[in-house]
């Protein structure tokens, strides 16, 4: 959520906000109407409270003098009367206003490329040469079908489309990567939090997935309750409507979750394969910073996230996103893509966002100053990492000639030293 000075003091800079993220600025022009219209009625209401007053001490003053005081009666009735009509119109109005408001999307940074798509997103860096085949490569769902790994089918009969069952050393891969996520970034100062992944609308408010999202999330309606497409939802409120000491920052937390996206918006897209599924597992990396600190910060989360390829031996790409194509509650944001040469593309593994106050207002989490001054603290979330485009990623990078899979060097420990997934006929 913006700072709502804005539209009174520099409504230009939504203006252009809006229109490097492909917004309609006409928004700007009513929500400066319905603050005004508020401003109004509130001036008004305080006006009539100032004017009853007066009005109540002309009454005591006038019985004390045993004079009439009808007239004087009347127009404190008037008073109340209208002032109980402004009382019942300030509420709505203020709820209008604040829905509209909470629609409105992150300012983007001004290191952000301006543009309206991701046609106009800037590789930063890639590390290290994709591998060169002597044999035509297999895509994902071939391979773990062919390995016994993974079950299409048998999920699609269970669940429908969008989910898959990992069967035997599938199992394991998804679990290894999951240990080793929490592990090495345990190493860079995380604190680990096992979550619910049930949360109440307020949660989602400020991650700002509501309103927003509504129509992508899960929801159990009986119990009020959303499932969450992220730990961020629940890392963003772990100091809601708390202060913290700046001395207390940075803090750094990250959370393992399985993560549920109804993936409205993108019906017919990447059905095959675990490439957009509806359910998936995630290590989340969250801070809280000092607002001065949060782009080093936000420079060193993506640091981590690359590590963990690194040490896979993943070949990867850092992505600069534009305004265009930035989340909604993103100041700035770098992709980090894998390469996955049985499809012939780049895929997303993690997205490392700087939200600046954005969440931290509507958690109404704050920081106190040495000097004792009250200010948000900026929050910063990422992905390090989420494990189906990693596992299709290993799958695809790794594979064999003869069908199996050789597992990266990092994970053999957490899979009691096998070193390769073999075709089920050789195990």
């Amino acid at each position: 959520m913006l700072d709502r000075k804005l539209l009174r003091e520099n409504p230009e800079i939504l203006r252009d906000a809006l229109r490097k993220r492909n917004y309609d600025i006409s928004v700007v022009e009513e929500l400066i109407s319905l603050e005004q219209q508020v401003r109004s009625l509130k001036r008004e209401i305080d006006d009539l409270r100032a004017e009853k007053n007066k009005i109540s001490k002309e009454i005591s003053k006038v019985r004390r003098e045993n004079g009439n005081v009808e007239t004087l009666m009347r127009e404190a009735k008037r008073l109340d009367d209208r002032l109980a009509e402004i009382e019942n119109k300030l509420p709505e109005k203020e709820s209008i206003l604040y829905e509209k408001w909470l629609y409105l999307p992150n300012i983007p940074h001004e290191s952000c490329p301006v543009g309206s798509s991701s046609e106009n997103n800037v590789v930063v860096r890639t590390w290290s040469k994709p591998r060169e085949f002597n044999f035509t490569p297999k895509p994902h769902w071939d391979l773990g079908e062919a390995l016994e790994i993974m079950d299409f089918k048998l999920a699609g009969e269970i669940s429908g489309s969008r989910f898959a069952i990992y069967k035997n050393e599938g199992a394991e891969l998804e679990r290894a990567l999951i240990n080793f996520f929490l592990d090495e970034n345990k190493k860079k100062g995380y604190q680990e939090i096992l979550p619910p992944t049930l949360v109440k609308e307020e949660a989602m408010y400020v991650s700002a997935h509501l309103p927003k999202f509504r129509e992508e999330m899960y929801y159990a309606s009986e119990d009020q309750l959303f499932l969450i497409p992220t730990a961020e939802t629940i890392l963003a409120n772990l100091y809601r409507d708390e202060i913290i000491e700046e001395s207390d920052l940075p803090q750094y937390f990250m959370a393992f979750t399985p993560c549920y996206r109804r993936e409205a918006g993108s019906y017919g897209k990447d059905v095959r394969g675990i490439i957009r599924v509806h359910q998936f597992n995630k290590v989340e990396l969250f801070k809280f910073t000092k607002p001065e600190d949060s782009y080093d910060e936000l420079e060193k989360m993506v640091n981590d996230a690359e590590d963990l390829l690194k040490l896979l031996g993943i070949p990867f790409r850092v992505v600069l996103l534009c305004t265009g194509d930035m989340g909604f509650a993103a100041s700035k944001t770098y992709d980090i893509e894998v390469w996955a040469p049985g499809l012939g593309r780049w895929l997303e593994a993690s997205s490392c966002s700087n939200t600046e106050t954005f969440q931290t207002r509507r958690a109404r989490t704050r920081m106190r100053r040495r000097d004792g001054k009250i200010e948000f603290p900026h929050a910063l979330n990422g992905s390090g990492l989420a494990t189906p485009r990693v596992f299709i990623s290993i799958l695809e990078n790794f594979q064999e000639k003869d069908g199996s899979v050789v597992i990266p060097e990092v994970l053999r420990p957490y899979m009691g030293g096998k070193d390769v997934i073999l075709p089920r006929k050789e195990r």
